[in-house]
């Protein structure tokens, strides 16, 4: 059940929420621009001088092209004279672009037990360095269950000859650490790879 008090129902509504969408960038163009004076730069890049919005918005319809208000902080605001369709076209363009560049490295993991035997050990020896090999940092935990945890050597032992079995694609990050019932050490691939 839902309780409104009457004297703080008010303070609910007064304000309004503003979300704020920081990763686009608007500008303002042409006639949404309404100050008194504006600083213009040319369509070449040299500085024209301060004007009238006015003034600034003629010149750049005689040129054919957009006024666009670039630093609107600035006293008085920078206004630059371009080709605004043409400017979002290669931001969009260079964004794509570096969206493809830019690869994500993730942290994979291979679990394995102190008893674990010759064969599965180099299947998951194998698919260590198939993970590194892709550029991605890896992270191998043993587990010990029972009365394994009187024995917590044989597992930093079994790290170690992961450790080595990688050596020619890894760089060893984090050295075994036993955490709970968990052993784990962590490995990210060499930069030259």
């Amino acid at each position: 059940m839902l309780y409104v008090y009457p004297r703080f129902f008010h303070v609910m509504f007064k304000f309004k929420w503003r979300c704020l969408n920081i990763s686009k960038e608007t500008h303002q163009i042409n006639e949404e621009i309404t100050d008194s004076e504006v600083r213009l730069i040319g369509e070449d890049g040299a500085m024209i001088g301060i004007m009238s919005a006015e003034a600034a918005l003629e010149a750049a319809d005689e040129a054919g092209l957009d006024l666009v208000k670039i630093a609107p902080n600035a006293v008085p605001p920078v206004c630059r004279i371009m080709d605004y369709g043409k400017y979002r076209f290669e931001q969009s363009k260079r964004e794509k672009e570096a969206r493809k560049n830019q690869h994500i490295v993730e942290i994979k993991e291979v679990r394995m037990s102190p008893s674990i035997d010759t064969n599965d050990f180099n299947t998951k020896l194998k698919n260590g360095i198939k993970f590194l090999k892709d550029g991605d940092r890896l992270k191998v935990a043993v587990r010990f269950r029972g009365r394994e945890m009187a024995h917590t050597e044989i597992g930093e032992v079994l790290l170690e000859r992961f450790a080595e079995g990688c050596a020619e694609f890894a760089v060893v990050d984090k050295n075994p650490k036993l955490e709970g019932r968990h052993m784990s050490m962590f490995l990210s691939p060499k930069s030259g790879k």
